[in-house]
């Protein structure tokens, strides 16, 4: 599953590039802030298994203004080494590897 290009950002982590996006519009979960925000990453010359990270944070678009802080580049690029150290090998063709940080997450009632 290869990103969509369009709107994809470029993150360069210890020396490889990278691209990075999320949603612009919530998911429909996302929307009611039941589910956390997530983020997708893929090597950016040669896509293979993409890294999808679960963040602990509510989609900064949630419709209910749950307070919910941007993805950073630093929080992305500390998520790719995480990965990596985990055994995320970005080249590879495969299923997603999925990266879980919602721990802490509280949806709404």
């Amino acid at each position: 599953m290869a990103l969509v290009r369009k709107g994809a950002r470029r993150i360069v982590v210890d020396g490889t590039a990278y691209r990075w996006r999320l949603r612009h519009r919530p998911s429909y979960c996302q929307g009611l802030a039941w589910t956390p925000l997530t983020f997708a990453v893929e090597h950016a010359e040669t896509p293979g298994a993409t890294l999808v990270v679960t963040t602990n944070q509510p989609h900064p678009s949630n419709w209910f203004d749950r307070e919910a802080r941007p993805v950073l580049p630093s929080d992305v690029a500390r998520a790719v080494q995480q990965a990596l150290r985990a055994g995320w090998t970005p080249t590879a063709p495969g299923v997603p590897f999925r990266l879980d940080w919602s721990d802490g997450f509280v949806s709404s009632p």
